[in-house]
């Protein structure tokens, strides 16, 4: 007789943990290989686990309603023969060997070999580098090599907020005076709940080879690089950050007289002008007047908290060969107009020709997505991790619209935001998105 540990594994779903939430046997119950021994809770599904032993049940080593990692033990059994335990793969069915494997276990009695995730090795490879065991698994979840990332935190420790940055690299105006930017560039203010952290999108490049069935009617894609990373971030931010979406009509004339004033001003003869940069000084313009879109909800071994920032390193999102990237322009608070619309075309150039840095996808702190390019009107954009707001400009076209009583025709367009309802409410993201609109509706606004 012999005692075994059977530990949580991998149930197919890439899980790193998981909540007992029945025990469907109990000590002293005889249990064959295969009977269902408890229910557990994942991110994705409720799951039955079966026993991979036959024998007696030991001990219930987790609670009800406990939250475990995978690979922890959960249970013991009694069991006949061999003392060596039958091996429990935490990953995917092994990719070696025959037989019948049941998802998430080994091959009966024998040790059972896999290939390690990428995540894995970025991880485990990391020795040497200092982080605190929640940081190491933010990284694995995330698949970023902790031995690349830059480091902030004390004595040279890598924090989550330097992981989450790493894996970054996606109308009514009411007399109110515009506050200066603060002093301090960022500060933070308790949390008004515990909640997941946001987490990031990870922009290495990573090329994916195409295989095509052999009838040649389906074609598959590997998910990798910036394709792996963003599916993963946008999943993770749309489930941790809870979204909500408000927008506003406009008519955009004024700023397409504007547009067209600046493209035939000989100050910008060497400079591409269009809406967007007036979108963007609007956005920067909008955050100095409700600067809670402008923070960030942070999760700390203390507990959460909201980090404000005195300053706007603002990302567009732009659509490349490569897949989505979210670079970003840094203090674009101090920037002028003139200054503004040349870090404009520097980004969009840079993102396009595929030579965007590291460091210019890490660090945004609010973003804005132009889906009018693609002549969308408008949508309902994820927040780019680490942020609290994403801005969403639709396309600019002519419609009937009524002024001073009479209908003619505007140039209107549809201005969107998505945010973080943790860090802010709804009187704050309708007040950001009718000065936004103010601005586009009337660009005499951003003269001081």
């Amino acid at each position: 007789m012999s005692t075994q540990n059977f530990n949580l594994p991998d149930v197919g779903e890439g899980l790193t943990e998981a909540e007992i939430v029945s025990w469907k046997v109990a000590p002293g119950d005889t249990v064959a290989i295969n009977d269902v021994i408890c229910e557990i809770e994942t991110a994705k599904s409720l799951v039955e686990l079966p026993s991979p032993h036959a024998g007696v049940v030991g001990e219930l080593l987790a609670a009800e309603g406990a939250t475990v990692e995978v690979g922890s033990p959960i249970i013991t059994f009694t069991t006949a023969g061999s003392s060596a335990p039958p091996a429990v793969a935490v990953a995917p069915a092994p990719e070696e060997g025959g037989g019948s494997v049941l998802v998430g276990y080994g091959t009966g009695g024998g040790a059972t070999s896999r290939r390690k995730r990428p995540a894995e090795r970025a991880v485990r490879s990391s020795v040497g580098v200092i982080a605190k065991p929640p940081i190491r698994k933010l990284a694995r979840d995330l698949g970023v090599d902790l031995t690349a990332v830059a480091a902030t935190g004390a004595d040279g420790e890598v924090t989550r907020d330097d992981v989450v940055k790493h894996a970054s690299q996606a109308s009514v105006f009411r007399n109110i005076e515009t506050p200066e930017w603060g002093t301090v560039r960022e500060e933070t203010v308790p949390a008004p709940q515990s909640a997941p952290a946001g987490l990031a999108r990870g922009l290495a490049p990573s090329p994916a080879a195409p295989s095509t069935s052999e009838d040649g009617r389906t074609e598959s894609i590997p998910v990798k690089g910036v394709r792996k990373a963003t599916s993963s971030a946008m999943v993770q931010s749309a489930y941790s950050a809870p979204h909500v979406t408000v927008w506003k009509e406009i008519d955009a004339s004024r700023t397409m007289e504007l547009v067209k004033r600046l493209k035939a001003s000989p100050d910008y003869a060497d400079i591409r002008v269009s809406p967007l940069l007036i979108m963007a000084r609007a956005v920067i313009w909008a955050a100095r007047r409700t600067p809670m879109v402008n923070a960030a909800w942070i999760e700390t071994d203390a507990g959460a908290e909201i980090s404000v920032r005195h300053y706007v390193n603002l990302g567009i999102a732009a659509a490349t060969p490569r897949g989505l990237l979210v670079p970003n322009i840094k203090d674009a608070q101090d920037l002028g107009m003139k200054d503004l619309a040349r870090a404009l075309n520097r980004l969009t150039l840079t993102a396009r020709e595929g030579k965007t840095s590291p460091a210019d996808q890490q660090g945004g702190t609010i973003t804005i997505t132009n889906i009018g390019v693609f002549g969308m009107d408008a949508g309902t954009p994820i927040i780019n991790p680490g942020e609290a707001g994403i801005v969403a400009m639709g396309t600019i076209s002519q419609k009937p619209w009524v002024v001073d009583g009479a209908v003619r025709p505007r140039w209107v367009t549809t201005v969107a935001g998505s945010f973080d309802h943790r860090v802010i409410d709804g009187d704050g993201m309708s007040r950001f998105i009718a000065d936004v609109a103010s601005v586009l509706e009337e660009p005499a606004l951003l003269v001081d």
